[in-house]
């Protein structure tokens, strides 16, 4: 058994026979019969999809999670995609396992253990005060630590919401934060990477990833903020830090949302803690209007439908001629020199 048929490549009218992961199911009653509402998705998308009675009678249970193989029609419905299933089956564990998993669940482009590398890189290079190494050392020698904060998602259905996505969201903020200790040297870097690296890592146990990817239960309980801060407290009472530097650490996880409308329980009131929230915010708002672009093609502009979490629709513009790059100039000049004068130039 093999996913053959990808949501990115259906459009309205197409016949449809493909494998595809159940994100969300819901019964409902029509006036021929109970049906069933689905998200189907894979890892170029989420589509609807609504089976119809008697095929829904057939089946007394379909959650979150599964697997299922479909056949059936593409139509538009309030202008948008959706698939008239005509026959389904639920994949066994053994079916299951015959699958590559890549095909249903989005991740990251770059290899979390490149990302990781990166990171450690940084923190090698900027944290001189050794009880910030020592911190962040003893954290992702961390075997479960380490496990969920590279595989994890960034978010729940926003931005960076794939395998991998808190890493790479994390990487990101980590280097803008640099970027702006640089341009602002009055900034304590050391502590400000170390709140950048740990703002979102509770998300590695407030979401579950996987195929159903939805809030724990400690994630809805407790929070992604709460629960980053208490992943860190062991490791910040071996750490040797001063007092001053861990109240400062915990003040930038606890107010990187900026507002608390977002979540916050305080507000930033430190220059680094500004910084975070903004360097948070810009990367995530960018991943967002990345991702809405990536369906226009090329050098395509035009309007992306009404954002609700951006509050507006987006337009990608024409974008400002990109001048000739050093090696196609280097071409051009090897073009037009005499071929027996160009050993010269070596």
């Amino acid at each position: 058994m093999q996913k053959i048929q990808f949501i990115r490549d259906i459009s309205a009218n197409d016949e449809v026979a493909s494998i595809f992961a159940v994100t969300l199911a819901a019964q409902g009653q029509a006036r021929n019969g109970p049906f069933w509402r689905l998200e189907l998705a894979d890892a170029s998308g989420s589509v609807g999809a609504k089976v119809w009675s008697p095929l829904s009678q057939q089946f007394a249970s379909i959650t979150a999670g599964m697997l299922v193989s479909v056949r059936g029609r593409a139509a538009t419905f309030r202008d948008q995609l959706d698939i008239n299933i005509e026959a389904l089956h639920i994949l066994t564990e053994e079916e299951m396992a015959a699958l590559d998993m890549g095909d249903f669940m989005p991740a990251s482009e770059r290899h979390p253990d490149d990302m990781m590398a990166d990171l450690m890189q940084l923190c090698r290079v900027t944290f001189t005060h050794k009880p910030w190494l020592k911190f962040l050392s003893a954290v992702f020698k961390d075997e479960e630590i380490l496990r969920r904060f590279k595989t994890a998602i960034g978010a729940k259905n926003v931005h960076h919401a794939y395998a991998g996505g808190l890493l790479e969201h994390t990487l990101s903020v980590s280097e803008l934060c640099m970027r702006l200790c640089d341009h602002y040297p009055e900034l304590d870097r050391q502590v400000l990477l170390a709140g950048a690296i740990f703002h979102d890592i509770g998300k590695a146990w407030e979401l579950s990833g996987g195929i159903a990817n939805d809030y724990t239960d400690e994630g809805r309980l407790i929070g992604h903020i709460s629960i980053g801060l208490e992943k860190a407290e062991p490791y910040l009472l071996k750490s040797g830090l001063e007092p001053e530097l861990v109240m400062h650490f915990k003040h930038l996880v606890l107010g990187h949302h900026g507002t608390k409308e977002w979540g916050s329980p305080v507000l930033p009131a430190t220059p680094e803690a500004l910084v975070l929230h903004y360097a948070d915010n810009i990367d995530a708002k960018l991943a967002q209007v990345r991702g809405l672009f990536a369906d226009f093609a090329g050098d395509v502009t035009g309007w992306t439908p009404y954002q609700t979490t951006l509050g507006r629709h987006m337009y990608k513009p024409a974008r400002t001629p990109e001048p000739e790059t050093k090696q196609a100039a280097k071409r051009e000049v090897a073009r037009e020199i005499p071929k027996e004068d160009q050993c010269s130039l070596l």
